[in-house]
């Protein structure tokens, strides 16, 4: 037997991580002057209070997770005989892969073949760790081995495919993705870049909308070109309907994400869409009304 982890820069359905049992690697946000450890998926109501922080200008951190975060974690299921298969978030975002690669290692040092344990690395995050914990759960319940799980999700981890779009540039020129001019510019002209996040786990820009209605407009047209809907086929590995499962992440702007919805389903009836609230954590670094459409679909370039 063994337990399915991921750490809370996730964003899952709370009813299939209840299912599923999916266990949490706390992570440390900070806003302002307070600092909180984010342990479960929150309630919308409590992520409603934190991205109006953020609208005030209040400005967020996140801290990373050590080496020792994760042995403290994953120790307690080794000492009860259970294997554990962690989902991380992208190594192109983030140190969360290799810290959790050194925190194996010596719990393989300590415990020998006692610790069984595979990482895997989502090449993405948000709602994409949350189709892949799905994916997971789905794939144990059918009797796959933790192992041949493992392999699994690293063979479709780049079928997953992001695309997002954020409100307010200033993130993304706070973590040196633009330039302070074009935030600038991009803000007063009411420009909303369009993002994805490539094979290797990194961001990429890919486009850039005037106001939100032409921005979303701009995410269905790439769900509509990349899903596995009409021409576009599965190679028959997928189960349960995974081809048509799809996360809405949205920070704070639950309108647009029901619109959205619609709009997908409008492309594909047989879409089963699952609305979630973007982890502060994530949002720490996107800002609040992020909105993202998150697929299983034709493999990322």
């Amino acid at each position: 037997m063994y337990v399915i982890f991921t750490d809370m820069s996730v964003d899952i359905d709370k009813k299939a991580a209840e299912q599923i049992g999916i266990k949490f690697v706390p992570m440390e946000v900070t806003v302002g002057d307070e600092t909180f450890t984010a342990t479960n998926p929150s309630e919308l109501e409590e992520m409603h209070l934190y991205y109006d922080k953020l609208r005030k200008g209040i400005t967020t951190g996140t801290s990373q997770i050590t080496p020792y975060n994760y042995v403290e974690n994953f120790e307690p299921y080794i000492k009860e005989n259970m294997g554990i298969l962690y989902i991380s978030l992208s190594s192109g975002l983030s140190k969360t892969f290799e810290s959790a690669s050194l925190a194996v290692m010596e719990l393989k040092d300590k415990y020998g073949d006692a610790a069984q344990i595979e990482i895997v690395d989502s090449l993405g995050g948000t709602g994409g760790m949350g189709l892949l914990c799905e994916a997971a759960g789905i794939n144990r319940e059918n009797g796959m081995s933790i192992s041949d799980n493992a392999e699994w999700l690293r063979a479709h981890a780049t079928d997953i495919n992001y695309w997002f779009m954020v409100e307010d540039l200033m993130y993304l020129k706070r973590g040196g993705r633009i330039s302070g001019a074009t935030a600038l510019i991009g803000t007063a002209l009411n420009i909303k870049p369009i993002l994805n996040i490539k094979a290797d786990g990194h961001l990429d820009a890919i486009g850039k909308k005037r106001g939100r209605r032409l921005a979303m407009k701009y995410l269905t047209d790439c769900y509509k070109d990349s899903a596995y809907i009409g021409e576009n086929k599965t190679d028959g590995s997928y189960t349960d309907g995974l081809e048509d499962l799809v996360y809405i992440c949205c920070a704070d702007c639950m309108q647009d994400a029901e619109l959205l919805k619609q709009m997908v389903i409008a492309i594909n009836p047989k879409a089963n869409v699952k609305i979630t609230s973007l982890s502060p954590v994530i949002g720490a670094h996107t800002g609040p009304d992020m909105l993202a459409l998150i697929h299983f679909g034709s493999g990322r370039s």
